[in-house]
């Protein structure tokens, strides 16, 4: 609709409604507000009768009303359990999104593993809509408070999913960067300021949990300033519990983040932030529009695979799926396009109309992972449901990497990478709940770099593809470091110090953020942080410590393959790959944990651990024998010896013929132990 046509039926409007007020006793000409504001109604009337494609027929929101300039998009970012997810209740709730005291706390957390653990794992996203006397800009009505659609996204604080969070300020123009009044800036905060900072972005800290006894938002401003150069009177003191301070967040989120840069009139650009399978509506993908519009019924095709499909849906998250009908430039939703594979949503793909070429967008950094750990069905018959749920479960999330493998212990799985160790346990626990799936996992091990006696070189994820024949020598071996920052109270540095030492670590930085608190910087084997190193920290400092980590370059080490050898045969699906210094002491605590969760069987089992050739620890699990010699009371000694001769030949076949049923437990241990 142009504007020539829009001017004119204002000004029809305008002489209807004069013309009425001389039928009436009313005068307009005293009103002119009143008049203005009558034209501004039925202009929207007539706009919603005869545009309704903006509209949707279920939720009843007229996006086309939001312009980019009344739009902000942006993120909460944190330190785990700094109080995102209560802080974001709070929003939902003041926005009248939710009703106060209705439904689950955290509301966003939907996931049963973020309820159980108390985590936030996904990423989630909440439309809202705010009113707010704003005079910035012509197209806000200095006299009646203007109407702002606000895209809210709930952010993971855990090291292991800070890819989400990267993902998340893709779609963002600012974030909120929560810190504990009590806590203090802590390691995360640091990893998450970077991230937002890197981007670009507005950044808005806001000092949570004020109403805490032992709360001290000067010492955090503090911290702000030293460690970010944050203006600390830009800093926002809440309280998302109590709903302390709440009222000044969003007025600050429309007056300092500034809107989407897209323009509406280009042709159709958006970034696939998020996918998840329904076994109704197939794929649905999470999607920021940057520029021009998205209709039910266009056709639209993938930049990244070339795939058309036809929009069957769209809408917004408010905070459930509400369909509209379209989505306008600088708005964030959902699409159902008909995709039925996880393999066809690529995040950081770029969606456009069919038959049209545009620029792509930058898309996302793949992400690199860190542990890789093999999946096997508990019941060899169960692999092609697993098969089934592994799809789609990294449908909804695209961090995981997954190949096919075969163990000759295990049969048919699955070799998988993972960003840390609580991602493998919260993408196996999500196997369980959401799908039912019954598996065994590995001994999780990072990659590895081997150099052979032929000048070869290999990257290894698995330590059974490291050959253990003499002919195919390693040369030299290299293995991946982390850049690891620790936040401790002061009086823990001792203890810390040799922590970090013990795991052959390098200290890289050493300075105090204030009186009580000390900022560490050191390189680390993977490989000595995959496991309990973050546990340890914990119970070291009594639970003050914060850690977060980031990859870095490979360096040379001394590594050796670890195989675990039941009746001199290697069970592969156990073997490892471990630092020469410590092969003695983790095969013997291998052993020694095998022979305390494997199952005694009717004949004796050699549990060994070897490197090579050479039997570096062994024990030896007795077998259960019948009492032979019960029925004799007394007699000739050679009686009773040719019983026992019989029954010992009896075990020896047992042991050539029979299988060690290998308990699911035991691969607990083997990950306690490595």
């Amino acid at each position: 609709m142009g504007k020539s046509t829009v001017n004119r039926l204002s000004e029809t409007i305008k002489s209807t409604l004069k013309s009425l007020s001389l039928r009436c006793p009313f005068n307009f000409d005293h009103f002119p507000g009143l008049l203005e504001a009558k034209t501004a109604q039925c202009r929207s009337n007539w706009y919603r009768r005869f545009c309704s494609k903006s509209r949707g027929g279920d939720g009843g929101f007229d996006l086309g009303e939001f312009p980019p300039e009344r739009i902000r998009n942006f993120s909460i970012i944190a330190h785990i359990d700094h109080g995102k997810s209560t802080l974001a209740d709070r929003l939902l709730e003041l926005t009248g999104t939710i009703k106060k005291g209705h439904g689950q706390p955290q509301y966003l957390d939907k996931l049963q593993v973020e309820r159980e653990r108390g985590i936030t794992v996904k990423a989630q996203t909440a439309t809202m809509f705010y009113k707010h006397n704003c005079q910035q800009g012509a197209a806000v009505d200095a006299q009646a408070p203007a109407t702002f659609l606000l895209n809210l996204i709930d952010t993971p604080g855990h090291v292991d999913f800070s890819y989400e969070v990267s993902r998340s300020l893709a779609a963002c123009q600012g974030a909120l960067l929560v810190v504990d009044a009590a806590q203090g800036v802590q390691a995360q905060t640091v990893a998450n300021f970077y991230l937002a900072f890197e981007t670009n972005l507005t950044i808005i800290p806001i000092i949570n949990k004020i109403d805490q006894p032992t709360a001290d938002p000067d010492r955090v401003k503090a911290q702000l300033k030293l460690m970010f150069d944050l203006d600390p009177t830009t800093a926002l003191l809440t309280s998302a519990k109590t709903g302390q301070g709440l009222e000044n967040v969003l007025p600050a989120v429309i007056e300092r983040i500034p809107p989407p840069p897209g323009q509406i009139n280009l042709p159709l650009r958006m970034l696939l932030l998020d996918s998840y399978y329904d076994e109704y509506k197939g794929v649905i993908c999470h999607v920021a529009v940057v520029d021009g519009t998205l209709r039910k019924g266009d056709k639209i095709s993938s930049v990244a695979t070339g795939l058309a499909y036809e929009v069957s849906d769209v809408g917004i998250m408010h905070p459930d799926l509400i369909p509209t009908g379209v989505l306008f430039t600088g708005q964030v939703g959902y699409v159902v396009s008909g995709m039925r594979s996880s393999k066809e949503a690529h995040v950081g793909d770029t969606l456009c109309h069919s038959r049209c070429t545009v620029e792509p967008l930058p898309g996302f950094k793949p992400a690199r992972h860190m542990v890789f750990s093999g999946l096997y069905p508990a019941d060899g018959s169960d692999f092609e449901a697993l098969n089934h749920a592994i799809e789609r479960l990294t449908c909804n999330d695209a961090s995981v990497s997954v190949t096919k493998e075969t163990s000759t212990a295990l049969g048919l799985g699955f070799r998988c990478g993972f960003l840390g160790l609580l991602h493998m346990d919260v993408f196996h626990q999500r196997l369980e709940q959401e799908y039912g799936a019954r598996i065994i996992s590995t001994v999780p091990t990072v990659p590895y770099i081997f150099e052979y006696s032929d000048g070869s070189k290999a990257q290894v994820q698995n330590p059974a593809q490291l050959p253990s024949n003499p002919k195919k020598r390693v040369t030299k071996c290299w293995e991946p470091t982390v850049l690891a920052t620790v936040i401790i109270p002061s009086e823990y540095v001792g203890p810390i110090m040799t922590l970090c030492s013990e795991r052959r670590g390098e200290q890289l930085e050493y300075t105090f953020i204030d009186s009580q608190r000390v900022f560490m910087k050191y390189r680390l084997p993977l490989r000595e942080i995959v496991v309990d190193f973050y546990d340890e920290l914990k119970s070291i400092t009594s639970g003050y410590a914060s850690f977060d980590y980031e990859d870095s370059e490979y360096q040379a080490a001394d590594l050796v393959k670890l195989d675990v050898l039941l009746n001199g045969q290697p069970v592969d699906a156990m073997a490892t790959i471990v630092h020469n210094l410590k092969a003695q002491r983790v095969g013997r605590q291998l052993v020694d944990k095998l022979k305390q969760v494997i199952d005694r069987q009717m004949f004796e089992i050699t549990i060994q651990a070897a490197i090579g050739s050479k039997v570096i620890a062994r024990e030896t699990l007795s077998a259960m024998r019948k009492n032979v010699l019960a029925k004799c009371y007394g007699g000739d000694i050679t009686r009773k010896k040719k019983l026992l001769e019989k029954q010992k030949e009896g075990k020896k076949r047992m042991k050539r013929v029979g299988s060690v049923d290998i308990p699911q437990e035991a691969f607990h241990e083997l990950l306690k132990v490595s």
